[in-house]
């Protein structure tokens, strides 16, 4: 199957403007970009016949060209990264069997991840969307917890059926549990990983929904597709000791840079 990657990355981000082109340290103490990062993170996929980067701001565009990567510039209009997706597919006029939407605030992401997930969509015929999950050991979930007490948007969470279709996807850490965890306990608390792997019919239905209550109420665009209805597939994927974290506050910089150091990411 030929699959695209493209990697949606705006300047005007409300809770954090700017944020591609925030600089992190690695383990050599080296400073890249986020974008740059998270586009280094998608190269290192097996089976990707192509990977660009989708913006619609100069600053990003000439960052990332600088450093190597190809650009397609979308639309400002674009409400979230699929719909920037969707702009960049149309903008090549099709030809790919399966596009990966691989955020650019999560430079983190392995690799497996990303190919499982294309494998998980591609072994599925009823399968309009897939997404990745990752079970939270006792310490993710104890950051998320924490990240909500400090009135934090942190990581998202995902609740799906014994079929592994999603049911829902939230900001706040659901399911409930009263339990309290070590670092290294298994929790029933999945993490949501935010790549997304569509079927060109699927992604280009999407802009011509009209967003619902509960997109707007979470923020998180995925919902759309479940409010209309579309087949999700959640693919568990394994961290096999990495650990995992998007940017979504100026807070989280330490701790990527952090995990950045202890993983030897330079």
């Amino acid at each position: 199957m030929a699959v695209l990657v493209v990697i949606p990355a705006r300047y005007a981000s409300t809770r954090y403007p700017g944020k591609p082109l925030v600089e992190l340290r690695g383990a050599t103490g080296d400073s890249k970009s986020l974008i740059r990062r998270s586009w280094e993170a998608a190269m290192e996929v097996k089976g990707v016949d192509r990977v660009v980067v989708a913006t619609d701001d100069d600053r990003i565009k000439d960052a990332a060209e600088a450093f190597g990567a190809e650009v397609v510039m979308t639309s400002t209009e674009c409400q979230n990264g699929t719909e920037r997706c969707a702009e960049a597919l149309d903008a090549f006029g099709g030809g790919y069997e399966i596009v990966v939407n691989l955020q650019g605030d999560a430079p983190l992401t392995p690799a497996w991840f990303i190919e499982e997930l294309i494998a998980g969509l591609s072994a599925d015929p009823v399968a309009e969307v897939a997404t990745p999950v990752l079970r939270c050991d006792g310490r993710a979930l104890n950051g998320l917890l924490e990240d909500r007490r400090q009135g934090r948007v942190g990581g998202t969470t995902a609740v799906f059926g014994a079929d592994h279709n999603a049911l829902f996807f939230s900001k706040e850490v659901i399911p409930f549990t009263g339990k309290t965890y070590a670092d290294d306990d298994e929790t029933p608390v999945f993490h949501h990983v935010g790549v997304y792997a569509y079927r060109p019919s699927a992604l280009a239905a999407y802009p011509r929904w009209a967003s619902g209550p509960l997109e707007h109420l979470e923020g998180l665009e995925q919902l759309r597709f479940l409010e209309r209805g579309a087949h999700m597939l959640c693919v568990e994927v394994e961290a096999r000791g990495r650990q995992f974290w998007e940017l979504n506050n100026p807070q989280d910089v330490p701790k990527i840079e952090a995990m950045l150091t202890e993983m030897g990411h330079s």
